[in-house]
């Protein structure tokens, strides 16, 4: 019977060789043998095993749970069912993303007008984590996940109306000509900062970070066709630095 090192397991699978013998502790996956000098071995079996309980995990099940399903056929192939329902529907979802993009970047391309909704149909606010931590920190991404998280599904369609509603004022505003440091744009803006600050929930952005947000808004052609194109980005940019002057120390 073949037999495969902890080593080669841990990175044929992503699974550390510490989580291996995590496994192991608590009676989830124990190796085929282990050899005199601590080496630890897996076979089919273990593989099969770990193959299910991988499955399991990706359904974010605690490993108690895990545990009593490996052990009843019944609510393991339940649980490969909603794994399978799962992966299906992220597939959907990202195809349709595809289509949007797509969309957004013929628009673009040609120089036509789109819809604020439009626009942000082809945006997986997940796959940008990355960019989020990145620029602004792990909080900024881990309380933003977490306030939605926390949101009922009508809650969530109440705030993405409402995350429309800023951007598109602000689009609006821009492509009338509206004087970016007058009373009424900077309002908007106010009106925006205060949003952005529930979206990360609850952190302020201070003045370097709101200052990025505004030059970020310019130079990703993403943020640019989102508020009408890089003429209008750039007008909105200037009334949030004129904001930012006036408001953040």
């Amino acid at each position: 019977m073949p037999e495969w090192p902890i080593r080669d397991v841990s990175q044929a699978t992503g699974v550390t060789s510490r989580t291996l013998r995590h496994y192991e502790q608590i009676g989830l996956l124990r190796p085929s043998r282990v050899a005199e000098n601590g080496y630890r071995f897996y076979g089919d079996a273990e593989l099969s095993r770990l193959y299910r309980i991988l499955s399991l995990r990706s359904l974010e099940l605690p490993l108690a749970t895990i545990q009593i399903a490996l052990d009843d056929d019944a609510t393991f192939a339940e649980a490969i069912r909603s794994h399978l329902a799962l992966l299906e529907e992220r597939r959907d979802r990202t195809n349709q993303q595809i289509n949007a993009v797509r969309h957004t970047l013929e628009a673009v391309t040609k120089g036509q007008t789109m819809t604020i909704q439009e626009i942000f149909a082809g945006f997986d606010h997940a796959q940008h984590e990355s960019e989020v931590r990145e620029r602004w920190g792990d909080g900024a991404w881990e309380h933003s996940v977490k306030r939605r998280d926390q949101m009922s599904a009508d809650q969530r369609r109440t705030d993405d109306e409402r995350s429309l509603d800023i951007n598109a004022a602000l689009r609006d505003a821009a492509t009338s000509g509206g004087n970016p440091t007058g009373a009424e744009f900077q309002a908007l803006v106010a009106a925006h900062h205060r949003w952005v600050t529930e979206y990360w929930g609850g952190r302020v952005p201070d003045r370097d970070a709101y200052t990025g947000l505004s030059e970020l808004y310019v130079a990703d052609a993403r943020f640019a066709a989102t508020y009408g194109g890089q003429r209008n980005a750039e007008v909105i940019r200037e009334a949030m630095q004129a904001w930012i002057a006036t408001n953040l120390k």
